[in-house]
């Protein structure tokens, strides 16, 4: 299987290494909002981020192309072991705090048109919402740490159940109808959201109580992964209202909600429509690169810690992201993330766009697919027709 590799890996360097700190980009652009609010009085500013995020990204991406190097496995220890690429993390959280308490003070001045207090929602929205790919990528380490501030960087969209459910639940379904996570071929993101907010909230409550109970204990403790983490929500919340007036919560309510659907989005088009098989006993064969949608687009790879190397992260998930490699076997969308989260909001032109891709993976075959059971006639009518 094909990864890409550097021929030479003793010369082999990390030449992105440089761009990794544009990541922390997205939390700074609240900001410059604020800085063209400021000094302007005009609502667009509140849009920037929202922009730069889903508009600028996405052309610049298209411009630079696909970087498909990976590290050869003889730099894989020294990378991993870089504090680097680690504080790079880490800063994401001060910042996307302090964006946060910016513009909940912002919000209580009651200045805002209604178009710039939208903006001023999105805008949080995307940058929390960004925040939980940087709680996936520390809730997979080892160390307590990273996983506490795993914690805290899910707590401005009071999404901490993620934690577990994604760890526990997620990377033991996923590909299969099973997963709340993994959206199914000929299902509209519309219809996607409601079943995998609902499935994994159930899901992460069933996992984590399950843990206390197999041990004779109550599930009623701030050892609960969940519980301590919608604590650190309240507290936050609290806090700000405190600071901000109760107000604020009109503000911070709706965010959460961007925040946490941006999340969704995401999950919807990483496994769109695919499947893992059964096996000897009814088992689900073993996870592998063929299921997951990759992008192996720069600048957006660059911006989400290399989240878009999603089927390796799967095969290794305790990887950290300087060190995800691209696969010959992973199938592969036409773009990066930015891009195909638009697409996704869409559904006719999501269907447009990757339908087909999906049955081409299965070599036309609509029975080894994850289908949307009730898309599964309109789905056959079409693939009759194509072969007439």
């Amino acid at each position: 299987m094909s990864t890409g590799t550097d021929a030479t890996p003793l010369a082999w360097r990390d030449t992105r290494k440089p761009l990794w700190p544009l990541a922390l980009l997205v939390p700074v652009l609240p900001f410059v909002g604020w800085l063209g609010w400021h000094s302007t009085g005009g609502a667009w500013a509140w849009w920037l981020t929202p922009m730069v995020v889903f508009g600028l990204i996405p052309m610049i991406d298209l411009l630079i192309g696909d970087d498909r190097r990976n590290p050869p496995d003889e730099a894989v220890r020294r990378l991993q072991a870089d504090g680097y690429y680690r504080w790079l993390t880490y800063l994401y959280l001060p910042a996307q705090y302090a964006a946060l308490v910016l513009c909940c003070a912002v919000w209580a001045r009651g200045e805002l048109s209604w178009l710039g207090a939208a903006g001023l929602v999105a805008t949080v929205g995307v940058v929390n919402g960004i925040a939980i790919n940087t709680a996936h990528e520390l809730g997979h380490k080892r160390e307590s740490a990273e996983r506490w501030l795993s914690k805290v960087a899910l707590a401005p969209t009071g999404y901490g159940h993620f934690y577990v459910e994604h760890n526990r639940g997620h990377h033991t379904r996923v590909a299969t109808p099973e997963d709340p996570a993994s959206s199914r071929l000929g299902e509209s993101f519309w219809a996607f959201w409601p079943r995998t907010v609902r499935g994994s909230l159930r899901s992460a409550w069933r996992l984590e109580t399950s843990r206390f109970r197999i041990r004779g204990r109550s599930p009623w403790t701030w050892r609960n992964d969940i519980l301590n983490a919608w604590a650190m929500t309240l507290v936050l919340y609290a806090v700000l209202v405190l600071a901000f007036g109760p107000g604020v919560l009109l503000f911070l309510l709706p965010q959460a909600v961007v925040g946490f659907s941006l999340l969704e989005v995401v999950n919807y088009l990483e496994h769109y429509g695919l499947a893992r098989q059964r096996i000897v006993a009814g088992r689900y064969e073993k996870v592998d690169p063929r299921h997951s949608w990759n992008s192996d687009r720069t600048v957006t790879n660059v911006f989400l810690f290399q989240l878009q190397r999603h089927s390796d992260h799967h095969a290794n998930p305790l990887r950290r992201y300087q060190t995800l490699r691209s696969f010959d076997a992973s199938p592969q969308l036409p773009a990066g993330y930015a891009t195909m989260l638009v697409a996704a909001l869409v559904p006719p032109v999501w269907r447009r766009v990757m339908d087909h891709r999906v049955l081409a993976h299965y070599g036309g075959d609509l029975g080894r697919a994850n289908v949307h059971p009730p898309a599964l006639r309109r789905l056959r009518e079409r693939r009759r027709r194509g072969r007439q």
